[in-house]
Order: structure tokens, then C-alpha cells, then sequence
């Protein structure tokens, strides 16, 4: 391949459109328990999520419920990934063994939301939100109808593997995918860029700020207990009976199961099999979607 601008132009435009394909090909999961918001600066502030109460009669004026702005801030981080490839390979025609090196880049960059949303769902068992409690907790302060705190528990315990009960069917999600700058890729292939005057190699690199963080609590029920009937069933109605800000009835919907592999047998068993173990009609069956996350650790 002769190095010329034009065939370097070309040469960019392909592995741009190599990168571009899988970045918006890739098949994501985030978006089961996370909504996206687009950010427009280096941190993002949110209200407390759980203020809104239930609409009351109109009797008289208004009653105004101001949301705390600064509720909760989740600032963007910057991730990069940057290739070499050595002059003479391109120069010998040798592109066809890195196009699916680029292609991975894309695949990479579009899995990141993934790697940082399940990692921050996980994080729930150890970090507080903006009420002073761990994400998944069994205390977190809420006012019941006649403004008077009390507890309210998202939470079963235990200290085995993870499983999560999830409200999909709302627009408002536990988790925040914070999306600031899109994954992009820039070429450094100019005879005056300096890898390529020193190390005598084309360098390509790709970019993306983004950042994950909790969104709202009451929809993501988390146990560490056996899944097995009788736990799904006591998270299942402890999900449905929730209050929230001033006796706001929820209406929740624990329409999601997510499960690590390690209780994805028992997960399959509980949601899809036509007979418990007994022998009698299994009464869960079909009463939630399975979502198995490799991603999943805990």
C-alpha cells in the first residue's frame, strides 16, 4: 500500500466506519435497570427522587412540593482505549488482521455503560445515597402521610449471591447512565504526528465520558437470601406494599428478576417451571422476566 494522504484518508474513513458499526451494533443490557440522562457538563445535579408525594384534592391553594436540586451530583469520568499499529504492516497491506481490532474497540466502547451500570448495581450493598443509607438498605427515612419519619426497606439481607427484584415499567430507573461525550475514534496517522516520527507507527484512539450512578431506590428490591419461593414471594410483597414520600402508594410493578449465574437454575426453576418441587402447580411461574448478567459478581 503506498502511504499516501489520500490512502490514509481512506484508510481512516474505513476503520471509522469499522469502529462505528459495532459501537452501534453491540448488543447492551444496561438499559434493563438504568435510564439514560444526557449530561451537558462536567457534573450533573438531580433532585431527591423520592420527594414527590401523591396528588392530593384541590381545596384552596396550591400545595407546592420544591424539589432539592442538589439532591445528589454524579460526575463524569473520562475512559479511553488507544491502538498501535506499526507502519510497515500497513504499508505491506496488512490491514485485514487489525480491522477486528478495531471492531473490538467498538464493541468495548458500546459495552462500557454495561461494565459501569452493573458494577454501580452492585455497589448498592456498600454505598450510601442521598439519604444518608445505602442504596439497597433496610432504613431508609421516609414521611408517612401525617409527615411523621419512619423506615422503609429495600433490602431482604443475607450473604449469599445477589438477585434483585426490578420496576422496568417506568421512566425513572434505579440505576443513572449518565451519558456526557459519545465513544469516538481519532487517528494519529499524519508523518508529522509523533508516534508516527518516533516509533514509526499509526496510532488510533478511542474516547468516551460518561459515568453510572443510583437513581431511584424504591425501584430495585435486592436479596442476598436462598431464591427460592418463599424469599421471592415475602420480597415480592414487601416491593408491592412500599410507601413512599407522604403514604404515596407506589403501585410498583417487581416485573424484573436479575440474577448472577449462580442462581440462574434456581432463578429458571422459580419463574418457569409448571410444577414446584412438591409437585404442586408452581404459582410463580411466568410472574416475572429472567435476566441472567454475567456482568453480575456478588
Amino acid at each position: 500500500m503506498d502511504l499516501t494522504r489520500a490512502a490514509l484518508a481512506a484508510l481512516n474513513t474505513a476503520f471509522s466506519t469499522t469502529f462505528n458499526t459495532r459501537l452501534t451494533g453491540a448488543e447492551t443490557t444496561y438499559g434493563r435497570v438504568a435510564m439514560t440522562v444526557r449530561s451537558t457538563t462536567r457534573t450533573q445535579a438531580y433532585p431527591k427522587l423520592s420527594e414527590l408525594g401523591p396528588m392530593r384534592e384541590w381545596v384552596g391553594e396550591r400545595f407546592v412540593e420544591r424539589l432539592e436540586t442538589d439532591g445528589f451530583v454524579i460526575t463524569n469520568r473520562k475512559f479511553e482505549k488507544t491502538v498501535a499499529v506499526p507502519v510497515d504492516d500497513i504499508s505491506d497491506d496488512q490491514i485485514g488482521i487489525y480491522t477486528p481490532v478495531i471492531s473490538d474497540m467498538g464493541q468495548t466502547a458500546a459495552e462500557l455503560p454495561d461494565d459501569l451500570v452493573w458494577e454501580q448495581l452492585e455497589k448498592g450493598f456498600s454505598t450510601e445515597h442521598y439519604d444518608g443509607q445505602n442504596f439497597f438498605d433496610t432504613d431508609h427515612p421516609v414521611l408517612d402521610d401525617a409527615g411523621a419519619e419512619i423506615s422503609v426497606s429495600n433490602f431482604q439481607g443475607g450473604s449469599g449471591a445477589a438477585w434483585y427484584l426490578i420496576d422496568d415499567s417506568r421512566p425513572i430507573r434505579p440505576i443513572i447512565f449518565q451519558d456526557r461525550e459519545a465513544a469516538k475514534i481519532t487517528p494519529k496517522t499524519s508523518l508529522t504526528d509523533e508516534n508516527v516520527f518516533n516509533h514509526d507507527e499509526y496510532v488510533w484512539g478511542a474516547k468516551r465520558r460518561c459515568a453510572a450512578g443510583f437513581g431511584a431506590w424504591q425501584l430495585a428490591y435486592a436479596s442476598r437470601q436462598t431464591l427460592n419461593a418463599a424469599n421471592y414471594a415475602a420480597a415480592r410483597a414487601a416491593m408491592i406494599a412500599m410507601r413512599g414520600h407522604r403514604g404515596r402508594k407506589l403501585n410498583l410493578k417487581p416485573k424484573l428478576l436479575v440474577v448472577s449465574a449462580a442462581n440462574e437454575g434456581a432463578a429458571r426453576e422459580l419463574l418457569m417451571a409448571e410444577r414446584d418441587a412438591g409437585g404442586a402447580t408452581n404459582v410463580w411461574r411466568n410472574s416475572a422476566e429472567l435476566h441472567v448478567e454475567s456482568r453480575l459478581t456478588i
